[in-house]
């Protein structure tokens, strides 16, 4: 959620950055959150004065009942009752305001990084970096959909017999390679000095409001609604809300998590080759990679992070890209976004594997997630920052296709120590 601070200091930037992001509307949702703020100051200030007001009038009641004045304190007394009614007049119109604020405030996305190119489709983006080499497949090699039958890895039907569409059964060899890839995900992350914890897979309606996922998502997640619980569709959601109304010293930053779950996508109205076998599904595993930074570091934070995640796709052997995203291809969420996508070459197309995000003090003012400056002694919204580090599905499809031989799919070196077999076949 923007702060109100910095709408209130520069609209006409704001509204800028809004438009950056293709939020049509900027203009007018500006001009009646500024209205609001104005009528919450003006009460504010009527509530400070009856405050005070309320305090010097009981003092000289104090004091004249000391006196043994008491008819002049008894009059006096009628003055703080009705003082005493204005205030709780005056409070209930500063909720209602508040309220009617906060829900103004909360339909306004997060504002685009200046570096972010405008646009908004994905053919916008901004292709900053391709690196490693396309393979060359032999002359009758498959997509993925065709090899997981061929050496029985994976089985959609049985899974949509079980669950639904786009919720697959892992057997063998193909279940064996999650759980490495899992491992290998998270040794790497432990190793880059993130701490691991294993997060509950529902959160209720505070944590998914607190990362953003909500009202902007809704539509998107499995709801739970005799508990009224969300399914996780990210590691991002319960990792970032265990500092949900946290204030940290200043020498806790950076903090740095990092978790795997499935995660839960109802991906409504998705169809076509895009979404064909592993390439979206509604249950899919992620390792996920969470800091918490001062707001001086965090865009350092999110080069290394962005590093990180390459560093898996070159020890994969992945060519892979990297993506600046355009203001309309953005989370809600997102000051600046950074997708990764692998080569993909029986299905000669990128796939998306990876976001790594800069959410700035978006997510943390949600969240109430601050620290205490050593310096001023006042507490500041921290920055939260997080990235797919990496999300299965899609990487298990490209390991397969750009791997496959006509004896086997070889298994990349990286991961041999975790699967136990080094080819499928």
């Amino acid at each position: 959620m923007l702060e109100i601070t910095t709408i209130r200091q520069n609209p006409s930037h704001v509204i800028e950055r809004l438009g950056a992001k293709n939020f049509d509307k900027a203009a007018q949702a500006i001009t009646d959150i500024l209205a609001l703020d104005a009528q919450r100051r003006a009460v504010q200030q009527q509530l400070d004065d009856a405050r005070n007001q309320n305090k010097t009038i009981s003092e000289q009641i104090g004091k004249l009942y000391k006196q043994g004045n008491q008819q002049q304190a008894n009059e006096l007394k009628q003055q703080v009752n009705t003082i005493n009614d204005n205030i709780r007049q005056l409070e209930a119109n500063m909720g209602s305001i508040e309220q009617q604020l906060d829900a103004q405030l909360v339909q306004l996305p997060n504002l685009p990084h200046q570096s972010v190119p405008l646009g908004k489709h994905p053919d916008d983006n901004q292709v900053v970096k391709t690196s490693g080499t396309v393979p060359t497949l032999h002359p009758n090699a498959k997509p993925h959909w065709d090899l997981v039958t061929q050496y029985n890895l994976v089985n959609f039907e049985i899974g949509a017999k079980i669950t639904g569409s786009g919720f697959p059964l892992y057997i063998g060899k193909g279940a064996r390679l999650q759980r490495a890839l899992i491992n290998f995900f998270l040794d790497e992350a432990i190793a880059a000095g993130y701490t691991e914890y294993l997060p509950p897979h529902l959160v209720n309606e505070a944590s998914a409001y607190a990362t953003g996922q909500l009202p902007d998502k809704e539509g998107q997640m499995y709801h739970a609604t005799a508990d009224n619980l969300y399914l996780i569709p990210t590691a991002e959601v319960p990792l970032t809300n265990i500092y949900r109304d946290v204030i940290l010293k200043q020498d806790e930053l950076p903090v740095k998590l990092t978790g795997y779950t499935p995660c839960f996508r109802r991906e409504a109205g998705s169809h076509g080759i895009g979404t064909r076998g592993l390439n979206r599904l509604h249950q899919f595993d992620k390792v996920e990679i969470v800091q918490i930074q001062h707001p001086d570091n965090s865009y350092q934070a999110l080069e290394e992070m962005l590093q990180h995640v390459e560093g898996l796709l070159t020890k994969l052997g992945l060519p892979y890209r990297v993506l600046r995203l355009c203001g309309g291809d953005m989370s809600f969420t997102s000051a600046l976004t950074y997708d990764l996508e692998v080569f993909s070459a029986a299905q000669q197309q990128w796939l998306e594997v990876s976001s790594v995000s800069n959410f700035e003090t978006y997510q943390a003012n949600r969240l109430k997630l601050r620290f205490r400056d050593t310096e001023t002694k006042k507490n500041i919204l921290a920055h939260t920052l997080n990235g797919s580090a990496l999300a299965l599905a899609r990487i298990v499809a490209s390991l397969l296709e750009n791997n496959q031989t006509p004896n086997g799919i070889t298994i990349p070196q990286a991961l041999q120590k975790y699967t136990g077999f080094d080819i499928i076949d």
